[in-house]
């Protein structure tokens, strides 16, 4: 998977915690929509 800034972003599918409950959501499910991904340490260090 070979990602560009600049370029569309490929489809993937993650857990979500959504209104309480954890569920599974794809990049896909929000085509049309303005999308803000955010990435953070694993560990709960300070971002």
């Amino acid at each position: 998977m070979a990602v560009k800034v600049g370029k569309p972003a490929p489809d993937f599918e993650t857990n979500a915690y959504i209104n309480g409950e954890i569920k599974k959501v794809k990049l896909s499910d929000y085509k049309g929509q303005w999308v803000m991904l955010y990435f953070y340490p694993g560990d709960f260090t300070f971002v």
